[in-house]
C-alpha cells in the first residue's frame, strides 16, 4: 500500500471514527471467481454511465477480465456487485449506511464482503445545457458530478490506478491475479466546489489549447458544481446598447459617455436603475439557455485602470479611505479612491435585486477584484449571495507587489485582506511568466504552489481559475499532479503526493527523476526571488549551461536506473528528456535571437530556423510532453524568438501589453 494511499484511508476512517472489522475482503475479481457485475441505475446520468465503463475498463486491464455493466434493478439481488450510484436496492445490503447526501458533490464508497457502492450527489436537467468534448461526443452538462468523481476516487485511492499525465504512458494500473478490498466506509465532499477553471483550456467542452480533457475528468477537476468564469460581465454591451441606451455607459471627465477606451473594455455607470435591469435580462437569457446555471457575472470590463465613471452618484459609491489609486481617462489622468467599494455596492443591488426576482434559487452573484478594486473595500461587505473572484497574482511568487498599487501591497496581502470582509471567496490568479511558464519551460514552483493552494483552501476558497495553464506536461508535470490532487482534497500531505508520483511513475530511476525536476526548481526559486517579472530574454540567466548540465545528468542517471527494469519506466524517463531537450533547444535560440537583433546574421538565423525543426520534431514525437499550440514561433508567448517574427524592440512593446493584458484579466 503507497504512503499516499494509506494516508487517504486514514483520512477516511479517522474523519468517521470507522473501525476496522475482521470480516472478509470483497473479491472484485479473480483468476477463480468471474468479475463482479457493475450496476447502474437505469435513468442514471451520463457522466455517471461514463464513470462506470471506465471503471470496467480498468478493472479489464488489472484482471484480464471485462466485468458485465448493468443498467437499471436486477431482478434478483446479485450475490456480488458493484454499484454505480445509488438506487433503492443497495439499501438492504447496507442497512446501516446513510445514503443521503448532503453537501455539494458529496461522495460514499461502502463496502463489504459482497458489495460495494460508489456513489454521490448528482444534480442535472436533462435536455438542459450541452456541450462536446474533443471528441465531439456530446454531453448533458451535469451541475453536480458526486457519482462520476466517486469512481475516480475509488479507482485512485482503493485500487491504485494513477494518472500522473494524459494519454496511455502517464496511465498506471496495477495487474493483479486477484482484486479485493476490505469493509470500508469513506464519505467526502470537497471544500472547493469551482475546480474546472484550474486547467480551464481542458473543462468540458472543446476551448482550443486543451489537451488534458481525461486527465482534468480523472483528477475530479473538470466535473464540479461551481464552474466560475474567468473573465469579465459586459464585453458586448458597448454593440448591444450604445444606440438605444447610451446613458447606461460611464460618464467621462469630459461630459461624454464616449465608450473609452474602446468598445471591448467600456466600462459601465453602475448606479443606473437601467443597468441593473439590462443585467437581470442578461441573467433570464442565460438561464434560457442553461437553467442549472446559479453564478452569475457582473465584473466591469477588462482595461481596469481606464474609463471609469465619475458621475456623482458612482462618485458617492467610492470610500474616500480607499487606497489612492491612478486612473486615466482620454489625455488625463487623475488620483481617485480604489473602486472596491463602488464595485461591492454594486454587486450587492444586483444581489438583491436577484434574490427578489428568483426567490429560494440559491443565485448569487460574482464580483472579480482585480485592477483598483484590488485592495479589501473601507466599509461596504459583500452580501451573501455576492461572491468576489480575487486576481491575486501569487501563485508560485508570493511576493509579487500589485503595479497597480501606490502602497505597495502585495497580492498575497490584497488576498487576506479580503478573507478578512467575505467568506463567499473565488481565487482567480493570472500566472504570468516568471520562468518561462508560458514558453513550456520548466517553471517549477511545486512547494510554493501546494502552499498557496492550501492556505487557499484554509480560508474557506470556493473556487478557483487559473489563467492559464499551459499544459506542458514533461517539464511541469509533477507541479500540475500536486495541483489536480490538492484542489480535489487540500488536506492532503504535499510529501506524500510527490513521494506515490515520482515512485509509481519512475521505478527504479525515482530518485534521480526527482532529484532533475528538484534542482530544476530550487534554481527557479531563487531566479525569481530576485527577478519577480523577468522577460524571455532574462532567462539565460536562470537555465545557465551548468544547470541544464547538471539537469542532463541527472536524467542520463535515470536512464542507466530503467535500463534494467520495466519498459514503461524507460518510456517515462524519454518523456522526462524530451522536456529537457525543448528546454535547451528553446533557451539556444533565446541566446541566438537576443544577439540577432543587435547583428542580423544569416548564420544565427540558419542555426535559429534548424532548432525550431528539432524543437517540431521532438514535440510531435513525444505527445503531450509539450503542448504545441502555446508555443508556435507566431504566438504572442514565442515573439522574438523566430527570425521571421518581430524582432527584440517590438517584442518589449508586445510583452508590456501582453503584461498589461493578463494583469487585467
Amino acid at each position: 500500500m503507497t504512503l499516499l494511499h494509506r494516508f487517504l484511508l486514514a483520512v477516511s476512517v479517522v474523519a468517521l471514527g470507522i473501525g476496522r472489522t475482521h470480516a472478509a475482503d470483497f473479491v472484485l475479481a479473480s483468476r477463480s471467481i468471474a468479475p463482479a457485475p457493475i450496476v447502474v441505475p437505469k435513468d442514471a446520468p451520463p457522466r455517471t454511465k461514463q464513470a462506470a465503463e471506465e471503471l470496467a475498463r480498468c478493472l479489464e486491464k488489472m484482471s484480464g477480465a471485462k466485468p458485465q455493466v448493468l443498467e437499471g434493478t436486477p431482478a434478483e439481488m446479485p450475490a456480488r456487485a458493484i454499484w454505480v450510484g445509488y438506487q433503492p436496492a443497495v439499501k438492504s445490503a447496507f442497512p446501516q449506511v446513510d445514503f443521503e447526501f448532503k453537501h455539494p458533490e458529496e461522495i460514499l464508497i461502502v463496502a463489504n464482503d459482497k458489495h460495494v457502492v460508489i456513489a454521490g450527489r448528482d444534480r442535472w436537467i436533462p435536455g438542459g445545457r450541452t456541450v462536446k468534448d474533443r471528441n465531439r461526443k456530446t454531453f448533458d452538462v451535469q451541475h453536480e458530478s458526486g457519482t462520476a468523481n466517486a469512481v475516480y476516487t475509488f479507482l485512485q485511492g482503493q485500487l491504485g490506478v494513477r494518472w500522473f499525465w494524459p494519454g496511455e504512458l502517464g496511465e498506471d494500473v496495477v495487474k493483479s491475479e486477484e482484486i479485493k478490498i476490505a469493509p470500508m466506509e469513506y464519505r467526502y465532499h470537497p471544500s472547493i466546489v469551482g475546480r474546472s477553471g484550474v486547467f480551464h483550456y481542458s473543462n468540458q467542452s472543446d476551448v482550443g489549447y486543451g489537451r488534458s480533457q481525461d486527465w482534468t475528468l480523472h483528477q475530479r477537476l473538470m466535473l464540479d458544481s461551481f464552474p466560475m468564469e474567468g473573465g469579465h460581465g459586459f464585453g458586448d454591451w458597448w454593440e448591444r446598447y450604445h444606440e438605444t441606451h447610451p446613458e447606461i455607459f460611464a460618464l467621462q471627465p469630459d461630459g461624454t459617455r464616449s465608450g473609452f477606451p474602446n468598445p471591448r473594455t467600456v466600462k459601465l455607470c453602475s448606479s443606473n436603475p437601467k443597468v441593473w435591469e439590462l443585467w437581470l435580462k442578461q441573467v433570464e437569457e442565460e438561464l434560457a439557455k442553461d437553467p442549472g446555471q446559479t453564478l452569475f457575472n457582473a465584473s466591469p470590463n477588462d482595461g481596469w485602470s481606464s474609463g471609469h465613471c465619475v458621475c456623482k452618484e458612482c462618485s458617492a459609491w467610492d470610500h474616500p479611505d480607499g487606497e489612492p489609486r491612478v486612473f486615466n481617462w482620454y489625455k488625463q489622468n487623475a488620483q481617485r479612491p480604489a473602486l472596491s467599494d463602488r464595485d461591492v455596492t454594486f454587486a450587492n443591488t444586483l444581489a438583491g435585486l436577484l434574490e427578489q426576482k428568483y426567490p429560494g434559487k440559491g443565485y448569487q452573484v460574482m464580483m472579480l477584484s482585480y485592477g483598483h478594486s484590488r485592495p479589501a473595500p473601507i466599509a461596504a461587505r459583500p452580501a451573501k449571495n455576492v461572491v468576489i473572484a480575487s486576481v491575486a497574482n501569487f501563485l508560485g511568487r508570493t511576493g509579487l507587489v500589485d503595479r497597480g498599487s501606490t502602497r505597495g501591497d502585495t497580492y498575497r496581502q490584497q488576498w487576506d485582506a479580503w478573507t478578512k470582509v467575505t467568506s463567499e471567496l473565488l481565487w482567480r490568479p493570472n500566472t504570468g511568466s516568471p520562468a518561462g511558464w508560458q514558453q513550456g519551460l520548466p517553471d517549477l514552483s511545486t512547494q510554493q504552489t501546494a502552499s498557496d493552494l492550501k492556505a487557499v483552501a484554509a480560508a474557506g476558497c470556493k473556487g478557483i481559475y487559473i489563467d492559464g495553464v499551459w499544459e506542458h506536461w514533461a517539464t511541469m508535470g509533477p507541479q500540475y499532479y500536486v495541483m489536480g490532487q490538492l484542489v480535489w482534497n487540500p488536506s492532503l500531505d504535499t510529501a506524500a503526493v510527490l513521494e506515490d508520483y515520482y515512485r509509481r511513475a519512475f521505478g527504479p530511476a525515482a530518485s534521480h527523476v526527482r532529484a532533475y525536476y528538484e534542482g530544476i526548481e530550487k534554481a527557479r526559486m531563487a531566479f525569481t526571488a530576485e527577478n519577480l517579472e523577468a522577460g524571455v530574454f532574462d532567462f539565460p540567466k536562470l537555465y545557465t549551461p551548468e544547470l541544464l548540465r547538471d539537469s542532463q545528468t541527472n536524467l542520463d542517471a535515470a536512464k542507466e536506473a530503467a535500463k534494467s527494469s520495466s519498459e514503461v519506466y524507460q518510456r517515462r524517463v524519454e518523456f522526462v528528456q524530451a522536456g529537457l531537450t525543448y528546454t535547451a533547444l528553446i533557451l539556444d535560440n533565446i541566446r541566438l535571437m537576443d544577439g540577432y537583433w543587435k547583428k542580423k546574421d544569416p548564420a544565427v538565423a540558419a542555426k535559429v530556423l534548424e532548432n525550431w525543426k528539432e524543437v517540431e520534431r521532438v514535440i510531435a514525437e513525444h505527445p503531450p510532453a509539450i503542448n504545441a499550440g502555446p508555443v508556435r514561433p507566431i504566438t504572442p508567448r514565442m515573439v522574438g524568438l523566430h527570425p521571421e517574427y518581430p524582432d527584440r524592440a517590438k517584442k518589449k512593446k508586445t510583452a508590456k501589453k501582453a503584461v498589461d493584458d493578463l494583469d487585467a484579466n
